[in-house]
């Protein structure tokens, strides 16, 4: 599984990083977390607003922080998409 990042480095997007870290571990899912901070790579995504969560390539999330319960019912759904 493959979980990105995307944010310019602003304290949210280095939250939502920590977070997923976290999940990760906490959980013991197999994954890689990457950060994106080049702003044309981001817009790639098509998305606006950091930070995003991206999982296996598709926006999960952006605009706002996620709380732990929801990034780890993100991560289970995208999984499986």
């Amino acid at each position: 599984m493959n979980i990105k990042i995307l944010g310019t480095g602003c304290s949210k997007c280095k939250t939502l990083e920590k977070l997923a870290k976290e999940v990760v571990d906490e959980n013991k899912i197999n994954a890689e977390i990457s950060k994106v901070e080049d702003i044309v790579q981001i817009m790639q995504y098509g998305i606006m607003t950091t930070p995003a969560l991206v999982i296996n390539e598709k926006v999960a999330i952006s605009g706002r922080v996620p709380s732990k319960d929801e990034i780890k019912n993100l991560i289970e759904k995208f999984a499986h998409a």
